[in-house]
């Protein structure tokens, strides 16, 4: 008998083009710091997910927050926001995204539809030329957040593409999406690195309920060139 013909990759029409995953990430720019938050604080903000964060220091989960500037990949080029917490998996620690604001049309519309990630429409400018990384997120107007990174010293590059889960939750519908990141040019500064200025934004209220506007970061990191794959999306029961 003829050998059975590989399945055909799963493919998504995203305003009249179509999008094959695995989704590819050649050059990506990224500036990030993970801080301290309560715990029980943290999981009030997660609630709607059904997943439950991570605790790995005492009373105390993790929000991480990062800004990348996409140059090269299959969604074009375009600025994202993230906020994430860490959350226990299925079998291991992974990332949920709780927001992720976006400044072109096209990558909001694919992350929403194909991996359900909170995506929305913002004003996103960084400069990541000089030292001290720099990025403000307005939306509708409004500040949301001014993050700065300093970057810290250089990090070996690891061998191979670590993965890892990212989680979403939308309409009531949560989802784990398997991530490869591949970066080079890191740099990372323990205990601080990071500085915040909240708006009034909505999502600066909540941020600044956590405590983030005065926390100090337990780590920042820059990196020079990060190539991900995104694998399709599974919805998941918590």
């Amino acid at each position: 008998m003829p050998p059975e013909a590989a399945p055909a990759p799963s493919a998504h029409l995203i305003q009249g083009d179509r999008v094959t995953l695995p989704v590819r990430i050649r050059d990506a720019a990224v500036a990030s710091a993970m801080f301290p938050v309560p715990a029980a604080a943290a999981q009030a903000v997660i609630a709607y997910s059904g997943l439950e964060v991570a605790r790995p220091l005492a009373g105390r989960a993790v929000c991480s927050l990062a800004f990348v500037r996409y140059t090269d990949g299959d969604l074009g080029p375009y600025h994202e926001f993230a906020v994430t917490f860490l959350v226990r998996g299925t079998d291991r620690v992974g990332a949920f995204v709780h927001w992720l604001p976006v400044n072109q049309a096209f990558t909001l519309e694919a992350g929403r539809t194909i991996w359900g990630f909170p995506k929305e429409m913002a004003d996103i400018r960084m400069d990541l030329a000089t030292r001290t990384k720099r990025c403000l997120v307005r939306v509708d107007g409004r500040t949301a957040i001014e993050m700065h990174v300093r970057p810290g010293l250089p990090v070996p590059s690891g061998r191979g593409a670590p993965s890892v889960d990212a989680y979403t939750c939308m309409n009531g519908v949560t989802r784990r999406t398997p991530w490869t990141v591949a970066p080079s040019g890191v740099r990372m500064r323990l205990g601080g690195g990071a500085s915040l200025r909240l708006g009034d934004h909505p999502v600066a209220h909540e941020l600044r309920a956590l405590g983030l506007e005065h926390a100090r970061a337990l780590s920042a990191a820059t990196v020079d060139r990060l190539r991900m794959t995104f694998q399709e999306a599974v919805e998941i029961r918590p």
